[in-house]
């Protein structure tokens, strides 16, 4: 489907298609590709800085062959809980991924969660591993939110600022309002808080610390950005938009929990030093 979209306030306007390409005469979509994207850049991040946090890059690997369906499964489900009025009827819809609606928290959620019981299997650091993957989880968001671009979702509220966004019509029929590009708001805090956790990452004082930091920042840009979508989950029966209650939690979370570890020195285990100069081989202890 060919859809256009336009910043008339920036002049500029897009013609493009949400198919990028059929094969066997099924449509693959931009929103797919660039997910997916995203999700092998994160890793091949991890991968490359995986020293630095003490873990094996061939752990890491592994341990996304177990987080990433998972965290695929758990993000439809988390859309499906609080969108239960729409398949309850119709139950076939529910495993219809292709029909849209995934949630990132539901996917956060499953992935984390997935990550905690690969680590204690395997007997790895727990916390070394997380707060690699969190350092690189900001990459894949970032770059997976323009996926909603091509799909004309995940936008806001209207607006008259210069920034709007007029989907269906071009530069010379949009008028004065459009909508807020949330997907670029997202997008652009993800990029800024993956450039912070980077610098602070080498500054790394204890185990645990680049997780909370991610957690802390996620939640509160998703806290204000999701008060202005317009597609919002909802708690049943209430006008409480569910990522907003989320991104509260991981806000106290994240940013009490980084700021109790360093009132509390005794909470937290300290990262040995040097960590760039620590082993990456096959070697355990």
């Amino acid at each position: 489907m060919n859809q256009i979209v336009s910043f008339p306030g920036l002049g500029l306007e897009f013609h493009f298609s949400s198919v990028a390409f059929t094969v066997a005469s099924k449509p693959i979509y931009w929103y797919g590709i660039l997910i997916t994207c995203g999700i092998f850049l994160a890793i091949a991040y991890a991968s490359r800085r995986s020293r630095h946090f003490g873990v094996r890059s061939d752990d890491l690997v592994d341990m996304m062959l177990f987080v990433l369906p998972v965290a695929i499964v758990c993000a439809r489900l988390y859309y499906v809980v609080f969108e239960w009025e729409r398949y309850k009827d119709n139950p076939a819809e529910i495993i219809a991924v292709w029909h849209g609606g995934l949630a990132i928290y539901g996917g956060l959620i499953g992935g984390l969660l997935t990550a905690i019981v690969f680590c204690r299997v395997k007997k790895i650091d727990c916390m070394d591993m997380l707060d690699l993957v969190s350092g690189a989880v900001p990459i894949g968001q970032a770059i997976g939110r323009w996926g909603n671009f091509f799909n004309c979702e995940a936008f806001g509220s209207e607006t008259s600022l210069p920034w709007r966004m007029v989907i269906g019509e071009g530069i010379d029929e949009a008028g004065q309002f459009g909508s807020h590009p949330t997907f670029f708001y997202e997008s652009a805090w993800n990029a800024i808080g993956f450039a912070l956790l980077f610098a602070y990452s080498k500054k790394r004082k204890y185990r645990g610390e680049i997780v909370l930091l991610y957690f802390g920042w996620y939640g509160l840009g998703r806290f204000f950005i999701e008060g202005l979508r317009t597609d919002s989950l909802y708690l049943w029966g209430t006008g409480i938009r569910v990522s907003q209650v989320v991104a509260l939690l991981s806000v106290l979370l994240g940013f009490g929990g980084f700021l109790l570890n360093r009132a509390m020195p005794f909470l937290h285990e300290a990262v040995a030093a040097p960590r760039e100069n620590d082993s990456n081989t096959e070697e355990t202890t």
